[in-house]
């Protein structure tokens, strides 16, 4: 049997009920203990579920939208692959789908739910990647029992035309594949604007060093992975103590203009932001001793303000997060990651209250 994955998990609260207009309304809920619950509706937009086209092996060509897969062969989704023609088959599989996204979709921030696969995912949208959770061989790690469910960059979907969905698996053992769940395309209206969605890869190390939040530090030979979500599901179990975060971006003259907000989601347990090697904000002191009280920091929002003169429009802003975790799941591990305006932060975080 399969040993529990408590540190990070989701699950249905209710079942699906009809929403006016008809469509349908999902509530995912975010667990990560019994004190920190973050739960939010959702509409599906397009159902997913029904027949996938489906290959045994591995080959990231798979993942590219002009990949000729006329010779693969059809199965249910979701449904575990033992169940499909493929029994007692424990290694990598991908399955492939297209469908078009309505245009009135266009203003919409969008979700796609996978339900539950056994056991490693990564999921690509027209050959970008979106996200994924647990770790491949040889640094394997389950996450069977996590409910996969990841925001669509809009920048990757073609509205009003065909899209490509591929997904990467990795089964250990007992049933595999895309197994559970209501597979779809879901939207959610009560978010906030993001002009720059950085969601998605980020260099990461664990250790602490303080060059690693200069701008000119080299981190070419740092790990990928997937923000949002835990650092234990990336390949770094059981990690309490310290981890860096970085990523670039380029910000245009006209949104230079606005006052802008770095949002980096739900942080476990402390944090550190700098802005082009400047510390533009953190949480709560680093601690010092092991008997600091995290109790609290990791439910609250992270948001700062980044000063004007930080901004560069003419080259890439290097985004550094210093991160302390005492225990448990740890890291970036939930919400919007993104730059925003001070005005669309306002409506949001005023709707929220």
């Amino acid at each position: 049997m399969r040993h529990a994955m408590n540190k990070f998990c989701l699950f249905l609260r209710h079942p699906l009920k009809r929403a006016r207009g008809g469509g349908q309304v999902l509530c995912i809920a975010l667990l990560f203990s019994s004190s920190s619950l973050l739960a939010i509706n959702l509409t599906r937009e397009i159902d997913l579920q029904g027949e996938w086209l489906f290959e045994i092996g591995d080959n990231l060509e798979y993942a590219r939208p002009d990949y000729n897969d006329a010779k693969w062969v059809r199965v249910h989704v979701p449904s575990p692959w033992e169940n499909e023609g493929f029994p007692g088959y424990d290694s990598y599989g991908w399955y492939r789908v297209t469908f078009t996204v309505p245009r009135r979709l266009n203003n919409k921030v969008l979700y796609l739910q996978l339900g539950q696969i056994d056991d490693v995912d990564r999921t690509y949208l027209n050959g970008q990647f979106i996200n994924g959770v647990g770790d491949f061989p040889p640094s394997y790690q389950t996450a069977y029992d996590v409910n996969r469910l990841y925001e669509i960059p809009s920048n990757f979907i073609a509205f009003g035309k065909k899209n490509t969905l591929a997904v990467r698996v990795y089964d250990s053992h007992g049933v595999g594949g895309i197994v559970h769940g209501d597979v779809g395309i879901y939207s959610r209206e009560d978010v906030i604007d993001l002009q720059i969605d950085l969601s998605g890869l980020w260099k990461f190390k664990t250790g602490d060093e303080w060059q690693w939040g200069t701008v000119d530090y080299d981190d070419a030979n740092w790990k990928s992975i997937a923000v949002p979500g835990t650092w234990e599901q990336q390949g770094y179990p059981n990690h309490d103590g310290y981890g860096w975060y970085r990523i670039s971006t380029r910000i245009s003259k006209s949104l230079a203009k606005e006052k802008l907000i770095l949002m980096l989601g739900k942080i476990n347990d402390v944090d550190e932001a700098y802005f082009n090697g400047a510390r533009i904000g953190q949480q709560v002191e680093f601690p010092i001793q092991s008997t600091f009280s995290f109790r609290g920091f990791k439910d609250i929002e992270r948001a700062y303000f980044i000063p004007p003169y930080l901004i560069k429009t003419n080259a890439a802003n290097i985004i550094a997060v210093r991160v302390y975790d005492a225990g448990k799941s740890g890291g970036i591990y939930s919400g919007y990651i993104g730059i925003t305006t001070r005005d669309d932060y306002l409506k949001y975080s005023r709707k929220k209250k």
